[in-house]
């Protein structure tokens, strides 16, 4: 069973991964290692290279998955030229003669961009030494002092969810009520949600299961680092599952984790697509600082081009685990009883005498 120092031992492993939409491959095998050494874990892989992790045995109850995904916004090199594809979501500002250096490599070489094209995610950078076709490359950080309590890397979206999944995990395969707890990572996120979505369409995922789907999601003025990990009830296409939030909600205020509850509009998330194609799926989420790596975006999208500096992404490590208790809490409660039936029960009895009687 995964300890504290375990825990965050994975969430820096997991984080500095060099990973992209589409080249996931080196958490894939991350991933592949760690369920090896678990004879109770098994883990299979479906048509679209998504991961679905169950514990063997009978189930006490229909699957629970956790789910997160495994690539982050990143340079992918398309030509020994320099030529470039951005997957991801980036403001253009970000770009401007940026630093870059090739990390799915140890030789990898530095560059700076010369071009891009926001629209089509493609350009060019001029670099210090050979890359290859499929090489990924990543900005060069400024090396800014950490707060006390927060933890920095290039990729916690969504690597720390996924850390946060699997230390769950490991925590729950000590308790035979929660067999039926496992953990789904997804590919593509960052290009449109293609893997969740390739998931819902295809009907890979596990019938009767329901979804818990983590993020790291930009921090709001109402949505703070440090204030606990968050109850994710929608993002901003849509809202979740209104039974699977409540019930989540009513368990965790019952175990006292700190938490927050809010609607994080701020970006998108996979609960939409398991919704729309008829899964149960709520959200569960991180507050994180520099969102896709870009420092001072507020200032950015103010208009001050000059702030737009690449940063290291950054969450609150006491929010990491509580986030991995927080799951251990929800996967217990989505087979319960929504309590604000009841509650809405109990005022009409108590209160329907002051409507007008027919």
């Amino acid at each position: 069973m995964s300890s504290r120092a375990q825990a965050e031992k994975w969430l820096g492993e997991l984080t500095h991964l060099p990973t992209a939409s589409g080249l996931e491959d080196r958490v894939v095998d991350w991933v592949t290692r760690w369920v090896s050494q678990r004879d109770d874990l098994k883990l299979d892989r479906d048509s679209g290279g998504n991961l679905f992790i169950s514990q063997k045995g009978r189930k006490p109850h229909a699957p629970v998955f956790a789910v997160a995904h495994m690539d982050h916004p990143a340079f992918v090199i398309a030509d020994e030229d320099g030529s470039f594809e951005f997957r991801g979501g980036v403001d253009a500002a970000y770009f401007n003669d940026a630093l870059i250096d090739v990390v799915s490599r140890l030789d990898g070489p530095s560059g700076r961009v010369t071009s891009h094209d926001t629209k089509t995610g493609h350009g060019r950078a001029e670099f210090l030494g050979e890359v290859a076709v499929g090489d990924i490359a990543m900005w060069r950080f400024r090396n800014t002092r950490q707060k006390t309590g927060r933890f920095r890397a290039p990729a916690c979206d969504d690597l720390a969810g996924a850390a946060a999944a699997l230390s769950a995990l490991d925590k729950a395969r000590a308790d035979a009520g929660l067999r039926h707890f496992g953990v789904m990572l997804t590919r593509a996120e960052e290009v449109g949600l293609i893997g969740a979505i390739h998931a819902a369409k295809h009907h890979t995922i596990p019938e009767g299961a329901r979804l818990l789907s983590i993020e790291t999601s930009r921090e709001l003025p109402n949505a703070r680092i440090g204030d606990g990990p968050i109850i994710r009830i929608g993002d901003r296409a849509t809202i979740f599952d209104r039974e699977l939030s409540n019930l989540v909600s009513h368990a965790v205020e019952e175990a006292g984790i700190t938490h927050q509850r809010k609607l994080m509009d701020g970006g998108g998330c996979e609960a939409t697509a398991f919704g729309v194609y008829g899964y149960r799926a709520t959200g569960l989420c991180l507050a994180l600082g520099n969102w896709h790596n870009r420092g001072n975006l507020s200032e950015v999208e103010a208009g001050d081009i000059e702030a737009a500096v690449p940063m290291l992404e950054e969450i609150s490590i006491d929010d990491y685990h509580g986030l991995i208790d927080l799951l251990l809490v929800a996967a217990r409660a989505v087979d319960g009883v929504d309590p604000t039936v009841a509650s809405l029960d109990r005022l009409y009895e108590s209160n329907h005498h002051y409507l007008p009687r027919s």
